[in-house]
């Protein structure tokens, strides 16, 4: 019975020793992945402002004259805006103001019809697709028509408010802040009356035009 004794105690500190010194051994564990960086989500909402550049071409409807001719020349100005995302929507409203050289005159110099500057109050309504963005804009217009005959020294320079503007764009976002972009309007000053009623000039044209906008 003694050996028995023993045996089993001898037994158990063999195992109570076997377990201390596993328990001494360092753990194993696998590799541990890299935590994976995912960059925000571009956001278009906000205040902008920026400056374009382009070209403008037309026609000049002048009611009482033949042969006037078409408009064309240089484009050139700034613009102010602001967007609000909902998801993948983006609602803005743009105001910009326009230089520019667009003139007109038949060959034989008989009328001569100018627009030197030009502006646009617009809704926009864009689709974002990260940091791309394809929109639709619309609304007021306004500028000046300049209107001369030389041949019996009449001019007129009338300011245009009744016009509008429609389009439409795409933009990308270089940066979280500097937006590149290119743009069409057709714009429509409208018509006023010169030398009495009945006698009309005004003026429509297109216009496509490269933007860099800085986003606050």
């Amino acid at each position: 019975m003694k050996k028995y004794l023993l045996a089993s105690v001898a037994a158990l500190g063999l195992v109570a020793a076997g377990a201390a010194s596993a328990a001494d051994l360092p753990s194993r564990k696998g590799p541990i992945a890299a935590p994976v960086y995912m960059p925000p989500a571009f956001s278009w909402t906000g205040f902008y402002v920026g400056g374009n550049a382009g070209y403008g071409w037309g026609n000049v409807n002048a009611n009482g004259f033949a042969n006037v001719g078409d408009l064309d020349g240089f484009v050139g100005g700034g613009q102010i805006g602001y967007n609000y995302q909902m998801g993948q929507f983006v609602l803005g409203l743009e105001a910009d103001l326009q230089f520019a050289d667009l003139s007109s005159g038949n060959n034989l110099g008989l009328v001569n019809v100018k627009t030197d500057y030009f502006g646009t109050v617009r809704a926009r309504v864009g689709v974002a697709f990260d940091r791309f963005m394809p929109y639709i804009t619309g609304g007021w217009a306004y500028g000046n028509v300049k209107t001369s005959i030389p041949a019996i020294g009449f001019s007129s320079d009338r300011s245009h408010t009744g016009g509008f503007a429609v389009g439409g764009g795409l933009e990308y976002a270089v940066t979280n802040n500097i937006i590149a972009g290119v743009e069409y309007l057709y714009v429509d000053l409208g018509e006023k009356n010169i030398l009495g009623a009945g006698t009309k000039v005004g003026t429509d044209f297109s216009v496509v035009r490269a933007r860099l906008s800085y986003k606050f």
